[in-house]
């Protein structure tokens, strides 16, 4: 289960951790992008991304701290039932087919997230204890199920809401996203008994962007260019899933 490593594939995987750790989150559903246009196989995607997560998202969670931005009283409701359900959803071994169209659908929701515009909240105000709670829960069975780290879902749900600005919600993402790729990973790795060796090449090339982005993002959000961009990769991905 290790797939040639290309040095279009590093350069890829570098990118979108630059691009996806400056909003502060770990880049799961970029490197499924990625990696699923680089046709490699849905056992190697997986884990992979929930390792690179694990890494960027770390890098992610300290830049944000130290920037001021995290809030512990808005993070924990939401994580406190996710992690263990995305332990749950990483052991759970889908079809392929199945896999792809569920890791498609979530791109295409990812890419959609990208191009609507972001308004940070005037006045924001903690969420009921009850609705993050089980928010947080069914984030994590989804993130443990596709390999993603969740963030794609909760940080729109803490905008719309008004339960976060934009720096506090990516702030809060990064953990969050950090806890459930632990999760998820460990319940994948519970399941199938074998690590992607492969993964471990591409974590220095995830590694080197989530610094560069998380710290650029820390300190200003990127372009709504750079966003639309990124969109259509994930389309294109997202498309490539669903319709092969």
């Amino acid at each position: 289960m290790t797939p040639e490593i290309t040095p279009a594939l590093l350069a890829a995987i570098f990118a979108m951790a630059v691009l996806y750790s400056s909003v502060g989150h770990g880049g799961s559903s970029g490197y499924i992008a990625v990696m699923s246009l680089f046709a490699l196989a849905p056992a190697f995607i997986k884990p992979t991304a929930l390792a690179l997560n694990i890494l960027v998202a770390s890098i992610g969670s300290v830049q944000f701290f130290r920037a001021g931005f995290f809030s512990f009283a808005l993070f924990w409701p939401f994580a406190v039932l996710a992690a263990p359900l995305a332990f749950f959803g990483g052991a759970a071994e889908l079809p392929p087919r199945a896999f792809k169209l569920i890791v498609g659908a979530v791109l295409l929701f990812a890419a959609t997230r990208l191009v609507i515009p972001q308004r940070d909240a005037e006045e924001t105000r903690l969420p009921p204890r009850a609705a993050a709670i089980a928010s947080g829960g069914a984030i994590g069975v989804l993130a443990g199920l596709t390999g993603t780290g969740g963030g794609i879902f909760l940080t729109p749900l803490l905008l719309f809401f008004r339960w976060a600005s934009l720096r506090t919600a990516a702030a809060v993402s990064a953990p969050f996203i950090l806890v459930n790729s632990i999760a998820g990973l460990a319940g994948n790795l519970t399941a199938t008994r074998e690590f992607p060796i492969g993964a471990l090449a591409l974590a220095g090339a995830a590694g080197a962007g989530g610094a560069i982005g998380s710290y650029l993002g820390s300190k200003r959000l990127p372009s709504s260019r750079i966003r639309q961009l990124l969109a259509l990769v994930l389309v294109i991905a997202g498309l490539k899933l669903v319709f092969t």
